[in-house]
């Protein structure tokens, strides 16, 4: 890539914005610390976009196939696929928190509470019914994605069966155009996309500096590592059985990625996926259906992260959790996991309520609390790498994508 295309780089102006932060953070604290409204305003904006693209992009991809058994066998697939690869996620993270024990030795004396995090205990049945939204007004308000994927879904399937091919027609031809206003209203909001990612940074460091990873370092380490072990030992040999070009798929991932892990937000990154997955070559009615239900089903970083965290959690509490009751853990966030919100941090409400269930002191979450922006950047981009990859394997599962 030349020097001006390079300039022109929306990927090096985030990094670059990544840097800046990090330095104003360092030498301007009071000023850093004043600079998260930048942030807050493009996760706000990006906010404003998910509902609409899920609805439009949704409908489409399933009212506006011709082959409805298609959008079935998608559907078990991708569910197939999802549960497959978070079990593998939550038993590295299990390995990882198990081998390396990053909460032995935590003085939990030193902790500040500065934050609360609220969390109710859930049992089978509200996660299931929290699944089914009772007013789609108040699921897009509240952010409940996987809400709002359940309603395009029914909506879909509703104007699948509607007999009159003008009513039906008529409402196709304006979610078409509703997805790809959405489209060119998302490059906008992206463009400001390094301006957030800069706020995020500077707030972070101006408001915690650096010395607040010492404490915990081991389990970002632990984190980091365990996550690049699951990326080399499970996406990458799944990526060559399914014989996709490794550096073209990178590149084509490599905007969304990196915006997910500078903003640590799934929905940041998602529309700008979209259209980098369509540009890759995969047809709009896969991308549409897999990354969206990915972003409920399928979070491989985030899984993984609430595995090691859990066991963090009870080791900083001086307890040893027996094999049973780490797989009894490991059910539950298989389950409670699947309604994390693409937002930033939103795991934590599931590790403080898996963490009471367990009857632990959730005192050593507040020093997780103090540097989760490191770690949720991580996870994050995980998640997002993992979902384009499924939507990749699903197309070609259905011998529907044949890279050039």
């Amino acid at each position: 890539m030349k020097f001006n295309q390079l300039f022109k780089s929306l990927t090096f102006w985030i990094f670059f914005s990544l840097v800046a932060g990090v330095l104003v953070g360092m030498f301007f604290p009071e000023f850093a610390q004043q600079m998260d409204v930048l942030s807050k305003i493009f996760l706000k904006l990006i906010k404003t976009i998910i509902a609409p693209l899920l609805f439009s992009t949704l409908v489409i991809g399933i009212a506006g196939h011709a082959d409805i058994k298609q959008v079935g066998r998608m559907g078990w697939k991708s569910i197939l696929y999802f549960e497959l690869v978070t079990t593998v996620a939550l038993l590295f993270g299990l390995l990882a928190a198990n081998i390396i024990r990053p909460g032995d030795g935590i003085d939990l004396s030193s902790v500040e509470v500065e934050q609360t995090i609220t969390a109710t205990k859930q049992d089978w049945k509200e996660i299931i019914l929290h699944t089914f939204p009772e007013n789609i007004a108040k699921s897009i308000a509240e952010g409940q994605v996987l809400q709002i994927v359940v309603f395009s879904i029914l909506f879909a399937i509703g104007l699948t069966m509607v007999p009159n091919e003008h009513h039906r027609r008529t409402m196709l031809d304006w979610t078409e155009s509703l997805a790809e206003v959405m489209f060119k209203f998302t490059k906008v909001v992206m463009y400001l996309a390094p301006f957030g990612v800069f706020g995020a940074m500077a707030f972070a460091v101006g408001k915690m500096g650096l010395d607040i990873f010492g404490p915990i370092i081991k389990l970002i380490l632990t984190l980091y590592g365990a996550l690049i072990l699951f990326i080399l030992l499970v996406l990458l040999p799944i990526a060559l059985f399914m014989r996709i070009k490794i550096s073209k798929f990178l590149r084509a991932i490599s905007e969304p990625i990196t915006i997910a892990f500078g903003t640590a937000s799934s929905e940041a990154a998602l529309a700008p996926a979209m259209e980098s997955l369509e540009k890759y070559g995969v047809p709009r009615k896969f991308v549409s259906f897999v990354l969206p239900t990915g972003m409920s089903f399928n979070l491989d970083g985030t899984t993984l992260y609430l595995a090691a965290a859990s066991i963090f959690v009870a080791q900083a509490n001086g307890v040893e959790m027996s094999v049973g009751e780490q797989i009894v853990m490991m059910l539950t966030l298989m389950l409670t996991s699947k309604g994390v919100a693409g937002v930033a941090r939103a795991s934590l409400v599931i590790l403080l309520g898996t963490v009471a269930m367990f009857g632990l002191s959730d005192a050593p979450i507040y020093i997780i609390l103090a540097v989760d922006v490191v770690m949720d950047m991580a996870r994050t981009s995980v998640n997002m790498l993992g979902n384009c990859l499924a939507t990749v394997v699903v197309a070609k599962w259905e011998g529907e994508f044949e890279e050039a």
